[in-house]
């Protein structure tokens, strides 16, 4: 199954614009092959407002939410996840609104295990669980733990059916999952997690707004099962492997060098999925179907 990405996306980063009603978008200004045009901040409510994921700890970014919400009272400071795109930039605003930072805890990765995407410098005010309510002047959200992506993930959902869905859905592309802290079997769990709200429009961490996300989220679970069955084929064939000389079979020969680390990345997921299953054996950085 196809995925229908969103990849017009024409807004300039440091300019804001409503997307919802009470909720407006400012693109950061950081593009690369993992943030795509760059890190989208949202501004939610009006007056009394909370702004979710501040980006990265850049001057130009800080400067563009202040000038968004002139006027207006930053009351919270929400974090989706602690990858360096999405938190750092809480300090700066900290300091400049004395707003309370709010997320499910701090990076749970440590850097020589895997974790060195992570900003291990964040650790919230104010600690979220899965299902805790915030509630502003003109704002309630539900937060919703989503691991996979990175295992303190939350989305936040507001009862009009609107969705902050942050990295773990994305308008312009498929989410990395890179163990350790990456974990498919929750990534997909979570994916199923989200499916069963009723919700008519996605706003993600990366790309533009995803209305109707329904068939969007079925057609990035079909990809998942696709993508698992051709590693689990690979891995019959091969015999033992290690995720990276399964790349070729798997993604064909056509893929990019450049490309290659972050496959095998995502391969690994997979084989530790299918292992935690009983469908594959691990033995250091191999695997051997079973």
């Amino acid at each position: 199954m196809s995925i229908p990405f969103l990849r017009d996306d024409p807004l300039p980063p440091g300019t804001v614009t409503q997307v919802a009603p009470g909720v407006r978008r400012i693109l950061c200004d950081n593009p690369g092959p993992f943030t795509w045009r760059g890190t989208n901040t949202w501004v939610i409510g009006q007056g009394r407002v909370a702004v979710l994921d501040p980006g990265p700890a850049d001057a130009a970014h800080l400067a563009a939410i202040m000038r968004a919400t002139e006027g207006e009272t930053i009351t919270h400071i929400l974090v989706s996840h602690t990858h360096r795109d999405h938190s750092p930039g809480v300090t700066a605003l900290q300091a400049a609104t004395g707003a309370r930072s709010y997320g499910f805890g701090p990076h749970l990765t440590p850097p020589d295990q895997g974790g060195e995407g992570g900003d291990h410098s964040f650790t919230p005010d104010v600690t979220l669980a899965d299902g805790a309510v915030l509630e502003g002047d003109e704002f309630r959200l539900t937060a919703i733990h989503t691991p996979g992506h990175c295992a303190n993930h939350l989305c936040f959902a507001r009862e009009d059916g609107v969705v902050f869905s942050a990295d773990h859905v994305m308008s312009w592309s498929t989410t990395v999952v890179s163990p350790p802290d990456g974990d498919m079997a929750a990534y997909m769990a979570s994916l199923g997690k989200l499916a069963a709200r009723d919700a008519h429009l996605y706003l993600p961490g990366h790309g533009p707004p995803l209305p109707n996300p329904a068939p969007f989220v079925a057609a990035l679970a079909a990809h998942r099962l696709e993508r698992e069955a051709k590693v689990r084929d690979a891995l019959r064939a091969a015999q033992r492997a290690t995720a990276l000389e399964l790349v070729p079979a798997v993604y064909g020969p056509v893929l990019e060098p450049k490309l290659v680390p972050a496959a095998a990345r995502s391969l690994l997921a997979h084989l530790i999925k299918l292992a935690a299953e009983g469908q594959a054996v691990q033995d250091g950085e191999s695997f051997e179907p079973r």
